[in-house]
């Protein structure tokens, strides 16, 4: 089998510690020239947006020198071009590095931010502010956690380690374990595994359960309890979208501030801080795959719900 010959350099900058968007022409295809190629692949965009980008010299070629619009089109050929960074409200909450060295950054994530850049969550986001912070413009997110969700995260220093340290995830030889606050019932007999079969589907904001073979399994305990509510260790053993949510939602105790589960609600207003999801990444363990040093990570946030229920409320 053929190894795949890497993408050239970016030969822009980042801005805001955003990357350049990287696009391979296809190597088939009937365009005849670049400019047409570009106007049919973003569709989405304004119109005229495409040709004004091009006309401004703001698609380049791995040398570094504007395309134009009316250069021939080559199969194979990387462009690279900047998009308009959407206007967004700062996330208002420190972010803090809890261990560092020259393989990896773990950071505590505080709620809403977003672990990578996408949609509307761009320079916000807990990549984008890392490496405009520490000055490592080639820092990758081994893995992600839910923007409302808060807890530990951890990113790769060097790109060509990036991988070893996904396949880490990858191959579930991270112990995580999460905290949660959520409604106590009597009645639900702890702790207990829970599986199931989770389904996200694209477009559709909340994921669900479905009959068939198990993708989804989560350790559920409970550790304290107090005024009606409980405080939750979760230990999943999987790694499904939503699947701390789905599963506890489905027990009957939604964790307190989810805007999916079991009820999907409006989007909350950009800039409104209130009621996090109190759902918290406390630990993270694992054996360093290129160092060998064994790490044992914890937060050391807590969940304001369970220190003052009126406090969260609001």
């Amino acid at each position: 089998m053929r190894r795949k010959t890497p993408a050239p350099a970016s030969p822009l900058p980042q801005r805001q510690g955003v990357d350049a968007v990287r696009i391979r022409l296809p190597f088939s295809g009937e365009w005849a020239t670049v400019g047409e190629y570009l106007v049919a692949r973003l569709s989405g965009a304004a119109p005229g947006a495409v040709a004004e980008m091009l006309d401004s010299g703001l698609v380049v070629g791995a040398d570094g020198h504007p395309v134009g619009a009316h250069a021939p089109y080559v199969p194979g050929l990387y462009l690279w071009f900047h998009r308009d960074l959407p206007a967004e409200v700062p996330v208002p909450f420190p972010l803090e590095v809890v261990y560092r060295d020259s393989h990896l950054v773990v950071v505590d994530k505080p709620h809403f931010l977003a672990t990578t850049p996408r949609g509307g969550h761009v320079t916000e986001t807990a990549l984008a502010r890392l490496r405009r912070e520490l000055g490592i413009p080639g820092l990758g997110a081994a893995h992600r956690l839910d923007r409302l969700t808060a807890g530990l995260v951890l990113f790769v220093v060097r790109p060509e380690e990036r991988g070893v340290y996904q396949t880490l995830f990858g191959e579930r030889r991270v112990r995580k374990e999460y905290e949660a606050i959520a409604p106590y019932d009597a009645s639900l007999a702890l702790p207990r595994t829970v599986r199931s079969r989770i389904v996200k589907e694209r477009g559709v904001p909340a994921a669900r359960e479905v009959e068939g073979q198990v993708n989804a399994e989560t350790l559920v305990e409970l550790v304290g309890r107090k005024d009606g509510l409980g405080r939750y260790r979760l230990t999943p053993r999987t790694g499904q979208t939503h699947q701390l949510r789905v599963h506890m939602s489905a027990l009957g105790v939604p964790i307190l501030g989810d805007p999916l589960y079991p009820v999907v609600t409006g989007p909350v207003p950009a800039g409104d801080f209130r009621r996090p999801l109190q759902l918290l990444a406390r630990r993270l363990e694992f054996t360093d795959p290129v160092t060998g040093v064994e790490h044992r990570l914890r937060s050391g946030r807590t969940l304001r719900a369970w220190e003052s229920y009126q406090d969260w409320a609001g």
